[in-house]
């Protein structure tokens, strides 16, 4: 009897908890099943909060002169526009004419006679500085680029066997903002089949041959995974068996998302969070020789390549940014264009790539952009060519924030958009 009272209660406090879990399972159902999507990721908006010299960090001791010689290129690139043009996406950065007189003054400037005073004090009387924010949150994350070089030939033969492709004269790229408001900055990357629009070739396909016959291989590298990150710098020099250099730059991409592969290798054990950088992806990938294929197609994306030309009158000068002036190492900055205008200064406060220890400050010009950098405080800061550069590009990858630079003549908070018809 006892028995059976026992047996009773046990199986009446299992049907309970059968009904609780059974009322739980049908009330979040929808979510279970995924009828119901999680709430939508707020979307990215560029904050422009007004600050003053005084509250930017290490303002007093930064040699800002490269900065100008940097600032001056991009000056000559926006004279050459009409004045009733806007510099930015928005009308907040102002329109060409209002940015003509400190353009002007900078390109007449003699940077190797300045003092650094001079420099710093340039900014100062014809600018004021805003703090950028992500919807006000001024937190973004700066990571590093370099010039990287490659051993290459024109023609196939040798150790010179994987190709840097030109851009594809089948691909079709369609800026979805042209059909609708909400879609402006977002574009599709495809190849007609038929009558259809079809994705490009993704990094597998376009590896296994996909654009092979076609005539599209400008050079020839010796090594896969320097062609790998050379994808990823989006520029470089290929030195040509008789030492001559090729200077090569982006032309455009196949439109799949960029996959960094480092996450790749955390996820598969191979490194971690504290040890993953350029370095240690580029070591693994040519220790794993049976593996690297595999990884680097993790990352869909794949970029072409055009032959860029050198300034002649700038010979040092770095390679053309997307803007299309010569990049200045360590003072010009990518960022993305969807809320940055190209040109404009840009005061970085973040962590030195090797001491997170010791503060990262410095004006830099907004000339380039890259897949990669999504959101309104994203910056990927240009390092310069050689293994230094690549040593600190490689290791760069900070929290921080940054102040934009308009002249004085720009009032961010009296401009209003055009109303959408």
């Amino acid at each position: 009897m006892k028995r059976r009272l026992v047996l009773s209660r046990s199986l009446s406090i299992i049907s309970v908890l059968v009904g609780a879990g059974a009322a739980l399972i049908w009330m979040f159902w929808p979510q279970i099943t995924g009828q119901f999507e999680a709430p939508p990721k707020p979307e990215d908006e560029l904050s422009l909060r007004p600050a003053t010299f005084t509250m930017l960090d290490g303002w007093q001791s930064d040699d800002m002169r490269p900065a100008i010689r940097a600032f001056a290129r991009s000056c000559k690139a926006m004279l050459r526009r009409d004045d009733d043009k806007m510099v930015g996406p928005d009308g907040r950065m102002g329109t060409i004419g209002q940015w003509r007189n400190v353009c002007e003054m900078a390109v007449s400037l003699d940077v190797d006679a300045l003092r650094k005073e001079d420099a710093r004090a340039f900014f100062e009387s014809d600018f004021k500085p805003y703090l950028s924010g992500n919807a006000n949150n001024p937190e973004g994350l700066f990571t590093g680029y370099y010039e990287p070089e490659l051993r290459g030939s024109l023609t196939r033969e040798g150790p010179y066997q994987t190709p840097i492709y030109l851009k594809p004269d089948d691909m079709i790229s369609v800026d979805l903002g042209d059909f609708s408001d909400e879609l402006k900055g977002k574009k599709l990357v495809g190849r007609l089949t038929g009558s259809n629009l079809k994705p490009y070739f993704d990094r597998a396909a376009i590896e296994q041959g996909a654009l092979s016959g076609r005539d599209l291989e400008m050079v020839w590298v010796d090594d896969a995974v320097d062609a790998f990150f050379l994808q990823i710098q989006g520029s470089g020099r290929v030195v040509l068996p008789d030492n001559s250099v090729l200077r090569i730059g982006y032309a455009a991409t196949n439109g799949h998302p960029y996959f960094a592969i480092g996450r790749e290798l955390i996820e598969r054990g191979a490194l971690t969070r504290e040890t993953v950088s350029l370095q240690t992806i580029r070591k693994w990938l040519h220790d794993n020789p049976g593996e690297a294929d595999g990884v680097m197609n993790t990352n869909a994306s794949f970029v072409f390549f055009r032959p860029l030309q050198t300034d002649p009158t700038d010979p040092t000068a770095g390679p053309l940014g997307s803007q299309g002036v010569a990049l200045e190492p360590g003072r010009s900055l990518a960022v993305d264009r969807r809320f940055h205008a190209m040109g404009v200064p840009v005061w970085v406060e973040t962590r030195d790539p090797m001491n997170a220890d010791r503060s990262f400050n410095r004006m830099m010009i907004a000339q380039d952009t890259g897949g990669a950098i999504r959101g309104p405080v994203r910056g990927d800061i240009f390092f310069g060519p050689g293994e230094d550069a690549a040593l600190f590009a490689g290791h760069m990858n900070r929290k921080g924030q940054k102040y934009v630079l308009l002249p004085n003549s720009i009032d961010p908070a009296s401009w209003e958009p055009k109303a959408t018809q």
